[in-house]
């Protein structure tokens, strides 16, 4: 259970509702809890999807992005970021075998470099926070630096968002099959 209630939009202040709308516009119905946990902070919240948005509307390759994201949330355990960042590496083009591989990336054949890459700079990343020279490197080769860029950002920005979720405890909602099931 969460450590802070979800806030519905008939719960919150007049004043908050507009963010209800912008959420509803911006995301899947019905809404997320980790919106409804941050709505009680709406300043923050609307900033949150900003920068998210944001993080979208970059340069790098939908599919990239996405492995990074499942990446890690496969490094972290984080069953809420892997379980809703399924359908959105399915419409960035990645296929069920890899998001079922990605746990295992090293040693899936459904990878290329460049993809596995990307993974290895997230997977080092999120769990010794400084990359390697060579690390770096491996993805830089093969990225302009714009995408490498938006590619750090990116691997950050989820980091951030599975400790939010982490320390809310936010609940995986119950249409969501849990990845980890012997969790």
């Amino acid at each position: 259970m969460a450590r802070v209630p979800y806030l519905r939009r008939e719960d919150a202040d007049e004043a908050d509702k507009a963010l209800y709308d912008r959420l509803e516009a911006e995301r899947k119905i019905p809404t997320a809890n980790i919106f409804l946990a941050l709505a009680h902070a709406p300043t923050q919240l609307d900033g949150f999807l900003t920068y998210a948005n944001s993080l979208r509307a970059s340069e790098l390759s939908p599919a990239l992005r996405e492995l990074a994201i499942l990446t890690v949330g496969h490094v972290t355990r984080s069953a809420y970021e892997v379980a809703h960042h399924h359908s959105h590496g399915l419409k960035a083009g990645l296929t069920e075998e890899q998001i079922a591989a990605v746990g295992d990336f090293e040693t899936a054949d459904v990878f290329d470099e460049t993809e596995k890459a990307v993974m290895r700079l997230a997977k080092e990343s999120t769990l010794q926070v400084d990359v390697s020279e060579e690390t770096w490197r491996a993805a830089a080769d093969r990225l302009p630096q714009k995408q490498m860029v938006e590619l750090a950002l990116s691997i950050a920005w989820y980091n951030s968002g599975v400790r939010i979720m982490g320390l809310l405890d936010i609940d995986l909602e119950a249409d969501y099959p849990h990845p980890f099931p012997n969790s």
